[in-house]
């Protein structure tokens, strides 16, 4: 239960409706504790009537006690409706707020989160894990507090009538509390296995739907389904475990209060005899018990939800309560255009041992643009991932005006930054809305759009469509090429009209021709920017104001692209390879 604490700030920020729902239960309970006390008085005096030979109007009697029942009913009914409306609402309220929360501490994580969570897992999360969470603070909170007023209230009762059978028909309660704890124990470890396994069928679902077209291609559907058919059946198993626990629980309970209730007749009856006890009493007795055999028998079920909750909760406070490397700590306005200083700059993923930028240093001013090129591995991306403040590095600083980085507001810096990584993302809408998506300003014209398309060298692929800017895209962009989604891409950060524009070998999809023209559109506005360019050709870098070039996080060379062809290190053996390269592709 210590996981479920998280949410009683919920439970405070809701503690009106709360409150009522609580004062509610005891009102529709006094009212059914009141039924069985009005028939013991109206057998008893039926019972005395008959006794002393008095005259018995058995249809007055009957209507009588109908009418009174029905009336207690109707109104333990109405006070129960409201018992509902009261806290389950609440619950519902509680759901949305920690859905929101959620999301929000989703959005606040930096990539670290990312790179050690699959997307299925967050997935269950946020839905099913909330959803266990909300029947604990609704149908968990309600029968557990109708169970306390009604066994408070009835209890009350039965030993106003008879203490002595009271105490006879409660023994099997301690029985019952210690079968409770014991199952319980057993219930939430369990449920931790069930939630886990469910977390890992739902990643595997998630891949599998993700990745349909690499699954066909290599025909691997078979594969696939008896992968996740094996998770599924992990699945099954471990919730016929729970259900099997849950089976034996209830059954037992029942056993218990019948128990009772036999106990109350017997006991009850030899009371009667003794004329220390009325047959009206026993009746009470019998309903009293009767009453308390759903609470009872519902605390196999309040269990369940309690420990299922409990399990959901404890994973979903694994990261709810984490607290994001990457924060915004200031509200200080960053001058990027003042350009940016990386010095000594040295960084290492999490859970590793080696140094992926080893001492880095450049600088990059506005009208500038320096390009980063070097073998795969070599860490161009890291430093864009610095750069756009993913990470932030262990050693060394990025500055701008001599002040570090994280002294500058956040929320300012990655406004005027505009990053188009290797992996494209595009959302499932349209071209437009994909286009608008980085841009504050909701007033974007049609021209807008058009401009940016054009330096992109993508509008005439996006006027091709019949539905131009408005034609819905697919799943990350499904029905585009690699090519129109990164021209698509690189055009919507263009809309940004950012200081600092990051390309991260976005280029690579397109054809030498095209990024040509691409980079001659880009060109024309470095004046207003700083720009980096990392790549793999030397062809989208060459004109830059500066190249430097990594090998295994370092800086190994820096120039411009002639200078460094004079040195003839290792930028010239990637110049002179691709070339031949390119020479191949041409004689063929």
């Amino acid at each position: 239960m210590k996981s479920l604490r998280y949410i009683n700030k919920y439970f405070i920020k809701y503690k009106w409706r709360f409150a009522l729902g609580i004062l509610f239960t005891i009102i529709s309970n006094y009212f059914g504790v009141q039924m069985p006390a009005f028939f013991s008085e109206s057998i008893d005096r039926f019972q005395n009537q008959i006794s002393s030979n008095e005259p018995v109007n058995y249809l007055w009697l009957a209507l009588e006690l109908g009418g009174i029942y029905m009336g207690f009913s109707l109104l333990k009914g109405f006070f129960l409706f409201l018992m509902r409306q009261t806290i389950i609402v609440m619950s519902r309220y509680i759901e949305f707020d920690l859905k929101k929360e959620i999301y929000g501490q989703y959005q606040a994580l930096d990539q670290t989160f990312y790179k050690q969570n699959a997307t299925g897992d967050l997935m269950n999360r946020i839905s099913e894990d909330v959803g266990l969470v909300r029947m604990y603070a609704g149908p968990g909170i309600m029968y557990t507090i109708n169970l306390a007023v009604s066994f408070i209230l009835i209890v009350g009762k039965m030993i106003s009538i008879s203490p002595s059978l009271t105490l006879f028909v409660l023994l099997p309660l301690p029985i019952m509390s210690i079968l409770i704890y014991k199952v319980s124990s057993t219930m939430n470890k369990m449920s931790l296995e069930v939630q886990k396994e469910q977390s890992l069928l739902s990643t595997l679902a998630q891949e599998s739907f993700a990745g349909i077209r690499i699954i066909k291609a290599y025909q691997r559907e078979d594969q696939t389904t008896e992968k996740v058919s094996q998770s599924a059946e992990r699945y099954k198993k471990q919730s016929m475990r729970l259900v099997l626990v849950n089976a034996f629980f209830s059954p037992t309970i029942i056993f218990l209060i019948g128990l009772s209730s036999m106990i109350a007749i017997y006991y009850g009856g030899l009371l009667t005899f003794e004329k220390k006890m009325t047959v009206g009493g026993i009746v009470a007795f019998i309903m009293y018990v009767t009453n308390l055999t759903w609470p009872f028998a519902s605390l196999g079920w309040i269990s369940s939800i309690i420990q299922r909750a409990a399990a959901s909760q404890q994973r979903l406070n694994e990261f709810l309560l984490r607290k994001p490397k990457i924060k915004n700590e200031t509200d200080l306005s960053c001058p990027l255009d003042h350009g940016l200083i990386l010095d000594k700059v040295s960084f290492r993923y999490p859970d590793t041992e080696v140094d992926v930028l080893k001492n880095i240093s450049f600088s990059v001013k506005k009208g500038e643009t320096l390009a980063i090129i070097g073998p795969t591995g070599s860490g161009k991306s890291t430093i864009c991932a610095l750069l756009a403040r993913h990470f932030d590095p262990d050693s060394g600083h990025l500055l701008i005006k001599d002040i570090a980085l994280p002294k500058y507001s956040l929320t300012d810096y990655r406004r005027q930054l505009a990053l188009v990584p290797q992996d494209v993302f595009l959302f499932s809408d349209s071209i437009a809305n994909n286009l608008k998506f980085g841009v504050e300003q909701e007033n974007l014209s049609e021209q807008d759009l058009t401009d940016a398309c054009k330096k992109a060298h993508v509008l005439h692929n996006i006027q091709a469509f019949q539905d131009g800017f408005q034609t819905i895209l697919g799943e990350r962009g499904v029905n585009l090429s690699g090519g129109q989604k990164q021209r698509i891409s690189i055009a919507r950060a263009l809309l940004r009209n950012p200081q600092l524009l990051i390309l991260d070998d976005c280029l690579s999809a397109v054809d030498t021709e095209t990024e040509e023209i691409i980079l001659d559109e880009l060109q024309k506005d470095t004046q207003n920017r700083a720009t980096i360019i990392v790549s793999h050709r030397i062809s989208s870098i060459r004109n830059a104001s500066k190249i430097i070039v990594l090998d295994n996080g370092k800086i190994v060379e820096s120039g411009t692209h002639e200078a460094l062809l004079t040195q003839k290190g290792a930028y010239f053996d990637m110049y002179q390879f691709q070339l031949e390269q390119e020479l191949q592709v041409k004689n063929t």
